[in-house]
């Protein structure tokens, strides 16, 4: 049975792309509001909104859990809606909450894109985002936070103001986790004045457990001393997965029947549009309000109905579809270089032709233009789901950081956009986790407690730069060597590495400097990964460090893959294409005056008072006349992320438009990649030609 019903099949996809899309916008609007400790008015209609759109959709795909969760965040927002002033009552814990609730439907999600879908069930959660709905509606005191019914139903736990509740979930799997419970009761009680659990009777209910392992143990303790002993008591016991302290009252009542819910959201409200809630709103306004001011609440809900209701000039299109589209542009600019540059027609005067070609090539060029910008995505995406990272690391790793982002309108092409989202990610954990101090320790620095890591994106010629940059602790360059020779991976003596190589070891495979595994990967943790993802796309990585201050990672990518401008040039019998953004300057030699050689064989030369090392082609692919005078041939001066260089080639042969081919699985154990070659291409005239990566055989010729 599939995963929808029969006739519904077409709209799955429609689904899960704009519920995707959905979910990454209450994201953004969260972490705003978060950061602003407030939630407008505008932000409040927009999660409203979102849940609402999203309560119907899965429900018309019978997503029922889904469906259900979604209308349970709306209640809440439903109830800010009018009064948004009741946002304080449930301001603590709404966030995490509702941040759960999209992780829970982003989870749906996936599991409905890989074509086997089991239903999760969101039952515990609506509980609790139920119990803010009571809250919110007076029917529960905000000292009063009830989940599902347990065993323990109707135990009060009696508070004070000096008393503190601990909200403690152990490790997933570690079992009785009844009896480590008592034992962090047992010491509790040595410092604190009276310990009282929920549920009760840890020690002797072995039912407890299930409970414990579903919902967390809850301990209201009056601390002798300070509540620091008591929490550090906490984390030094084993298997503490994690824990909070309870707002003063928010767990004065064990968990207990919540009948208020079913109330709160009876089935009928599902089944109400958004139209029908707005005609009601406004026929209780008139009557609640002078004319004026029902008029005036009758306007702002009209707003929201043309804002809902307005025609969207845009379409969404399956990217497969795309893909196809941009073979086909592919094969146009191929097919018409074919034509142009046919040997039958090249000694003929065909003057309308040639016309005819001008304007065919005119037509072609904007159609490349077009289809290649319907395929430019901006870049926000991408940063906004690097904000979420933070925010949930922070909270887990006990440290403050604030995301900055630059350049987020910067748009690159949807395949490379897709696969630049893992190594960002990996790079901005990294960050956090492994480079940003504890507050403490960036105190002793002199350092603002709260670190900062900044994503800055920017147009740079044909090519798109980030840079992913934190205040942290930086690389240093000794110790990263010291553990590459621990590991085995030196390819030179220690002394002959230069600051800037030692920083690339981190891109090695194996590396590590972390010495205990930890939940998030530490510095050099599958960073090679992260390079050969990189690497896949046309692009490089190249880092910045100083100690004590900071590093900049910077990647360099290429705006597309499929079609680039290049330079063919002739090496030998063979043609290979260099891509134009690389070039900085062509040139030849009327003599060798100014080429260094130095004792190695190593051939170098100077330019305008710098000094760049000179690889032949020849050499390097092992073609033709290796020893060829620098006279009689082309000097081209190349610029990467691994440095500057010269290539030394036959002759120039020419600018085209090159549609980037793949080289074909077979070919993948002759390392063409490792030898500076990116992929290849057909020419006009049938032929092939290589395309040269620049970055990598700069960086393997060293």
């Amino acid at each position: 049975m599939g995963i929808v019903e029969p006739g519904m099949e077409a709209m799955l996809d429609v689904f899960v792309h704009e519920t995707d899309t959905m979910l990454e916008e209450l994201d953004e609007v969260l972490i705003d509001s978060e950061k602003a400790h407030n939630i407008d008015d505008d932000n409040i209609n927009t999660i409203f909104r979102i849940t609402h759109t999203i309560k119907g959709s899965a429900a018309m795909m019978n997503f029922e859990g889904m469906s259900n969760l979604a209308h349970s965040v709306e209640d809440v927002f439903y109830i800010l809606r009018d009064n948004p002033e009741k946002l304080k009552i449930v301001f603590d814990t709404i966030f995490d909450l509702v941040f759960q609730s999209s992780d829970f439907l982003k989870d749906e999600l996936n599991q409905i894109r890989t074509g086997v879908y089991e239903p999760s069930d969101p039952s515990d959660l609506i509980d609790k985002i139920h119990g803010q709905v009571a809250v919110l509606k007076g029917e529960a005191e905000p000292e009063t936070v009830k989940s599902a019914a347990s065993d323990n139903a109707g135990a009060v736990i009696e508070a004070d103001e000096d008393s503190e509740t601990l909200h403690i979930f152990f490790d997933d799997g570690c079992q009785m986790e009844n009896i480590r419970g008592f034992m962090i009761v047992n010491q509790l009680e040595k410092i604190c004045d009276s310990v009282k659990t929920v549920p009760a009777n840890i020690e002797t209910d072995p039912e407890t457990a299930a409970e414990i392992e579903k919902k967390g143990l809850f301990i209201t303790i009056k601390p002798a001393d300070a509540l620091q002993e008591a929490i550090e008591t906490v984390e030094s016991a084993l298997s503490v997965k994690s824990y909070e302290v309870v707002a003063k009252g928010e767990q004065s009542e064990a968990p207990a029947e919540k009948e208020a819910v079913a109330e709160a959201a009876p089935a009928e409200a599902k089944a109400e549009t958004k139209t029908e809630e707005v005609a009601k709103e406004v026929a209780a306004a008139k009557q609640a309000a002078p004319a004026p001011q029902a008029n005036k609440k009758a306007k702002e809900l009209n707003k929201v109905i043309a804002k809902e209701n307005a025609k969207q000039s845009l379409l969404s299109v399956n990217q497969a579809k795309l893909d196809k589209l941009m073979d086909l542009v592919g094969e146009i600019v191929t097919t018409e270089s074919m034509v142009a540059r046919n040997p039958d027609i090249q000694d003929l005067k065909l003057d309308n032709f040639t016309k005819s070609l001008r304007e065919l090539d005119k037509l072609t060029d904007e159609l490349q233009d077009i289809v290649m910008s319907i395929r430019m995505v901006p870049l926000q995406g991408t940063f906004h789901k690097m904000s979420r990272i933070v925010r949930d690391m922070s909270k887990k790793l006990d440290k403050k950081v604030e995301l900055v982002t630059i350049g987020e309108d910067t748009e690159v092409d949807k395949t490379i956009n897709d696969a630049i989202v893992d190594p960002l990610m990996h790079m901005v954990r990294n960050s956090v986790d492994h480079a940003i101090e504890t507050p403490e320790r960036r105190r002793e620095l002199g350092k603002p407690e709260t670190g900062t890591v900044t994503l800055y994106a920017r147009n740079a010629g044909g090519e798109i730069l980030i840079d992913i940059t934190d205040d942290g602790s930086g690389l240093d360059a000794q110790k990263l060597i010291a553990k590459a020779k621990e590991k085995g991976i030196l390819t030179k003596p220690e002394s002959e590495y230069t600051e800037k190589e030692a920083f690339q070891l981190i891109m090695a495979a194996g590396f590590s400097t972390n010495t205990a595994v930890t939940e998030f990967s530490g510095r050099g943790v599958g960073m090679d990964v992260v390079r050969k993802n990189i690497e896949q796309i046309n692009g490089s990585i190249s880092i910045h460090s100083v100690k004590d201050e900071g590093t900049t990672f910077t990647i360099k990518i290429p705006l597309t893959i499929a079609i680039v401008d290049g330079m063919n040039i002739g090496v030998g019998n063979n043609i290979f294409t260099l891509p134009i953004t690389s070039i900085k300057q062509l040139f030849r030699l009327s003599d060798e005056s100014s080429i260094i050689r130095n004792t190695n064989g190593a051939e170098m030369i100077m330019i305008r008072g710098e000094c760049y090392p000179i690889y032949r082609l020849h050499k390097v692919f092992g073609i033709g006349d290796t020893e060829k005078p620098f006279t009689e041939g082309l000097l081209i001066h190349v610029e990467s992320g691994n440095g500057n260089a010269c290539f030394f080639a036959d002759e120039l042969l020419g600018e085209y438009q090159v549609v980037v081919k793949p080289f074909p699985v077979l070919f993948n154990h002759y390392g063409l990649k490792k030898m500076g070659l990116s992929g290849c291409s057909i020419l006009g005239d049938g032929s092939i030609s290589l395309i040269i990566d620049a970055a990598t055989l700069i960086s393997n010729n060293k």
